[in-house]
């Protein structure tokens, strides 16, 4: 059941409590909507040059996963891991042809996985970690409270594009 009342997950401070729920409230309403898709439904491209659905969840556990690492570790990807995320992270022509095949279990547990690691990671810090500063490469300041506002407006983004995909995948049936 889907919790429409926000509230500090218990474990946490108060504001990375609330942060985690709000995660875990998008992503209890992405896997609503994804719930019993099969293989092809995952697969399905509207168009040839758009995303699929599993495409879309790989990137919404991959932009979690940099995030991970960006405010975690205080760094980049690895060469090593960006050569293991960068199909899903770019959704360029290569996730089309790479990111299919695999049933919902396989998104699922990437998406499970990445989330995992956040919550626990999330344990070890105290509210004034999302308000610590750092820069974009350009120079422009940005906190960690922005960076992980960003991975849950990236999965309500990617949220909507599921919707209208499987609006399409309800027509093309008919």
């Amino acid at each position: 059941m889907i919790d429409y009342q926000v509230s500090s997950l218990e474990g946490y401070t108060d504001k990375i409590g609330e942060l985690c729920f709000l995660l875990e409230h998008a992503r209890a309403v992405t896997l609503s909507e994804i719930e019993d898709l099969s293989q092809a439904e995952l697969d399905y491209l509207v168009y040839a040059d758009d995303n699929s659905i599993g495409a879309l969840l790989l990137h919404i556990a991959s932009i979690e996963k940099v995030h991970q690492v960006i405010t975690f570790e205080k760094r980049d990807f690895t060469a090593l891991e960006y050569a293991e995320w960068r199909t899903a992270v770019d959704l360029q022509d290569g996730a089309r042809r790479k990111i299919r095949g695999k049933g919902l279990d396989f998104y699922l547990h990437q998406l499970s996985a990445v989330r995992e690691q956040t919550l626990k990671q999330l344990r070890l810090f105290g509210d004034d970690w999302l308000y610590e500063q750092s820069h974009w490469p350009n120079g422009t300041p940005i906190n960690n409270y922005y960076l992980w506002f960003h991975v849950l407006e990236d999965e309500i983004s990617h949220r909507g594009q599921i919707r209208l995909i499987k609006r399409r995948l309800l027509t093309s049936r008919k």
